[in-house]
């Protein structure tokens, strides 16, 4: 005997299974109240671990800056200043960027930059499960032989035409210090999906003079292939505390060779990290333009690369007979060759077309000729298609 709603179902004496009935249909297994909720479950499947999952700071700490409680004041002082707000409305305001971006890199600039490089997964592609504050501020520029300037801020796209030349390099550093400057790209090795190519390598920067810096890799513009989409090129800069010995990874410049340029930022910086601590980033996104195919035959010495996605074959359930709600020409194609399907558009459109007569100017309003009431539905479709030019057979 079967009841609609909840019910005990008896197999045997020793084994009793709560199901629910209703409408003929039986949903086995545990009852709302015992079952997880889906938040549950998602809870349990995406754990983890709090001690793992925890992030190490391996850069310095950023000080505390006098000037927030000041800066807190001075925006509580703008706000409510009834002659900034009528300057502002009437477009008088003039506003010193210079002092604005000084300020902002005394004040919230580190941790914005912080936010922005999380967002971009800089950290987690370049040091794994560590991150650092850049106490630094790098201002980097390309600058092109016409003039035009391009800074690297932080995720802002340049074109590897715009970044064919040695940038410009400027922060605060105090003479006696020694600095290293790297510049690698995650997301662009041929080879390794591990792996990154280095771009440029200056070691043993005293103060901020990149020109008397140690070249250990020469500088090698942007070739992100085609197809491969935007790629990230990462400014770092480390402070050392020492000179280092970079004589192991110095290469014959020129360095041409892109198997000779792979580098693995993690495993650079856990072998040099009593030493090294980052300080500065910036990065920029680039992907392909025209000018690399030179770049590439005449440059790199290689063939171009040329990246396409392959897609998987689309799913076609099983031909039925009368299929409802669906136009049947368009459900007869699905099940033809392709190419029988283009040679009939393809022959339908060379019907209309004469060699030696211009094509017949289209009706100013096509849907305007009335169509005959024993003419399927389908068909009229497919001839309103025609008429206003839309559809396949104005693609072939």
């Amino acid at each position: 005997m079967v009841l609609v709603g909840w019910r005990c179902v008896f197999h045997d004496l020793k084994t009793i299974q709560i199901c629910f009935v209703r409408n003929g249909h039986r949903l086995r297994g545990k009852a709302p109240g015992v079952a997880r909720t889906l938040k549950q479950r998602l809870e349990e499947i995406n754990y983890k671990d709090p001690v793992l999952s925890q992030k190490i700071d391996i850069g310095f700490k950023p000080p505390k800056s006098p000037q927030m409680k000041e800066l807190y004041k001075q925006l509580g002082a703008v706000r409510s200043s009834k002659g900034l707000e009528k300057l502002a409305r009437t477009g008088e305001l003039l506003i010193p960027l210079d002092e604005v971006k000084k300020d902002w890199k005394t004040t919230v600039g580190p941790q914005q930059i912080k936010k922005v490089a999380e967002h971009y997964g800089v950290y987690e592609t370049l040091f794994g499960d560590a991150y650092f504050t850049p106490c630094v501020m790098v201002d980097i520029h390309y600058k092109n032989a016409d003039g035009c300037c391009f800074p690297v801020h932080r995720g802002n796209v340049i074109k590897p035409n715009e970044a064919s030349v040695v940038p410009e390099v400027s922060y605060e550093a105090k003479p006696d210090t020694l600095w290293t400057l790297i510049l690698t790209n995650p997301d662009g090795h041929f080879t390794s999906d591990d792996a990154e190519y280095v771009h440029w390598f200056v070691g043993n920067i005293p103060g901020n003079e990149i020109s008397k810096g140690e070249v250990i890799w020469d500088y090698l513009q942007p070739f992100p292939a085609r197809g491969t989409g935007y790629q990230r090129f990462i400014f770092v800069l480390y402070k050392q505390e020492q000179k280092m010995d970079y004589s192991q990874l110095k290469q014959q410049l020129p360095c041409l060779q892109l198997q000779k340029r792979t580098f693995k930022t993690l495993d650079f910086y856990r072998k040099h990290q009593h030493d090294l601590t980052p300080a500065g980033l910036a990065f920029f996104q680039s992907d392909w333009d025209s000018t690399l195919t030179d770049f590439y035959h005449n440059t790199l010495q290689m063939k171009e690369p040329v990246f396409e996605y392959d897609f998987t074959e689309p799913y076609i359930s099983p031909q039925r007979w009368f299929p409802l709600r669906k136009p049947f020409n368009v459900y007869m194609d699905k099940y033809r060759d392709p190419k029988d399907v283009i040679k009939g558009y393809l022959l339908k459109k060379l019907k209309k077309t004469h060699p030696f007569k211009k094509p017949e100017p289209p009706p100013l309003y096509p849907n305007a000729f009335r169509l005959d009431d024993d003419i399927p539905s389908w068909l009229k479709t497919e001839i309103k298609k025609d008429r206003l030019g839309w559809g396949r057979i104005n693609d072939v």
